[in-house]
């Protein structure tokens, strides 16, 4: 299985977070979903966000010894 870097992945839930507002906003209007529920799935990807954010930041650039 293909590994995949923090900021990879960072951008990857950034995108969704931007999916599941759109999507869960006409869900709740449908009353297929609650506005709670919708908050709280979104606040979970945004603490996902925030968990890779902080990881790539603590990620130190890789360098050769010597050129």
């Amino acid at each position: 299985m293909r590994q995949f870097s923090a900021a990879e992945k960072r951008r990857e839930m950034e995108r969704e977070i931007g999916w599941r507002r759109s999507v869960y906003a006409r869900m709740v209007h449908d009353g297929k979903m609650t506005q709670v529920e919708s908050d709280r799935r979104i606040a979970i990807v945004a603490a996902i966000i925030e968990d890779y954010r902080a990881a790539g930041e603590s990620e130190q650039p890789k360098f050769p010894d010597s050129y």
